[in-house]
């Protein structure tokens, strides 16, 4: 996959996004923003703050998502997500993805949207049963809508999300079948080498939710607090037993972020072997963590002072994507004969 995506780079649009749901974290950094930042200078590429997809299972609680929408942008900017390379864009200022979505709907059932494995395991991780709110349901419509209407051929997503690009792809072709034209393209998932980092706990994925994520805004005293928490080997009773890395969070963290290899690999051989206690361990990834987030937290901190500024870049970017997504609509709609004047 990436030898294919370097040698056809300039062929590739890329769309990635987040919801606004909380401040990202160093999951979100290693699974997806440090990639957009590299991206960008590759591709172009539009991130889209899915404000809109977030009130699927947030409508009790629009606030959060309204607030969220600054934090997420801050969270871009400060990792190095460049608003003059990158179109960063919020979902629900572009009612043609809306208008997608509804003729979208028309080309697939019920019944393939219960099927698609990503909804079936949300909905049970969100204890839905059948109490399921339709706009939830038809996600996978909304994500068909999102990356169509600006003709990614290339998505970033987890292992997770490769039904939805699939569903996505039966929709392009469907409705390309039923026009009798190539008017939608079909996308690539792109699964980052790294995948989703398990949470501190060790007992699920990092989550803003669960409260057992390192978020990238995290101070100095948080990240520490963060790291003494941290799951290791609960087998690793005393500094001269053998420890084991599989499961070990603190390792996977490493593996994620260290980028001296050969001495981590060194570590790893003595823990296993046994005399390496867990908080030399804990301390090297400290110390990772602290170097990597103290400068994105010092861009945060300077890009929150003035936050009318961040408000025009997000302006600026959606007017840009809406222009791109209108032009589709348009296509799309004369296609299917509803151009009347």
């Amino acid at each position: 996959m990436q030898e294919t995506i370097q040698t056809e780079k300039k062929e590739h649009l890329i769309l990635t996004g987040d919801r606004p749901t909380g401040p990202l974290h160093i999951g979100h950094y290693v699974g997806s923003l440090r990639n957009r930042v590299s991206y960008q200078h590759q591709y172009k590429q539009y991130i889209m703050i899915a404000d809109a997809q977030a009130l699927t299972d947030n409508m009790d609680n629009p606030v959060k998502v309204h607030n969220n929408v600054i934090e997420v942008a801050l969270d871009y900017l400060a990792v190095g997500i460049d608003p003059s390379k990158t179109t960063i864009f919020i979902q629900s200022q572009i009612p043609e993805l809306t208008e997608l979505t509804f003729y979208y709907m028309n080309l697939v059932t019920v019944s393939r949207l219960e099927r698609n494995p990503t909804i079936k395991q949300e909905i049970v991780m969100r204890n839905f049963e059948r109490d399921i709110p339709a706009g939830f349901l038809t996600y996978p419509v909304s994500q068909a809508a999102d990356i169509t209407a600006f003709k990614a051929s290339l998505v970033p997503v987890g292992e997770d999300q490769i039904p939805m690009i699939e569903q996505t792809n039966e929709i392009v072709r469907r409705f390309n079948r039923l026009v009798n034209k190539d008017v939608l393209v079909e996308c690539e998932a792109f699964v980052p080498e790294i995948g989703r980092l398990p949470g501190i706990d060790g007992k699920a994925k990092m989550s803003k939710s669960l409260g057992n994520a390192i978020n990238l805004c995290s101070s100095a005293q948080e990240i520490t607090a963060a790291v003494r928490n941290i799951y290791t080997d609960p087998l690793h009773l005393k500094v001269s037993d053998p420890g084991h890395l599989e499961g070990n969070v603190a390792f996977m963290y490493l593996d994620a972020f260290d980028p001296d290899k050969e001495g981590l690999q060194a570590m790893k051989d003595h823990y296993v072997r046994g005399g390496l206690g867990d908080s030399v361990v804990k301390k090297r990834l400290e110390g990772i963590l602290q170097e990597l987030l103290d400068p994105i937290r010092e861009r945060r901190e300077e890009f929150a002072k003035d936050k009318a500024q961040v408000l025009e870049i997000l302006r600026q970017g959606t007017i840009r994507a809406r222009e791109v997504a209108a032009q589709t609509t348009d296509e799309v709609k004369s296609a299917i004969g509803l151009k009347h004047f």
